[in-house]
């Protein structure tokens, strides 16, 4: 059995509402470290969508979570390809 590795997440994470739909932005890396940030949003229905880079720091993920928001709409998160989109 692996262990999971600890996660630090940010203060930024958290649910995220607009236009009357709910995702969770999940901003987060490995605990007790000053690596890169990783950012998730999770739709209500378990759509995943990852960014394949990291971020220097928490807001930097936070703005771009904002900035695709923004550009895409919230409701791009609730797209569902196989389960799981990638930026």
């Amino acid at each position: 059995m692996t262990k999971q590795p600890k996660l630090e997440h940010s203060e930024f994470a958290g649910e995220f509402e607009d236009d009357g739909v709910t995702v969770l932005v999940d901003i987060y890396r490995p605990a007790d470290t000053n690596g890169d940030w990783t950012l998730e949003v999770i739709s209500q229905t378990e759509v995943v969508t990852s960014w394949e880079e990291t971020f220097a720091t928490d807001k930097d993920a936070w703005e771009e979570f904002l900035a695709t928001a923004e550009r895409d709409g919230i409701k791009s998160f609730l797209e569902e390809d196989d389960g799981q989109s990638v930026h």
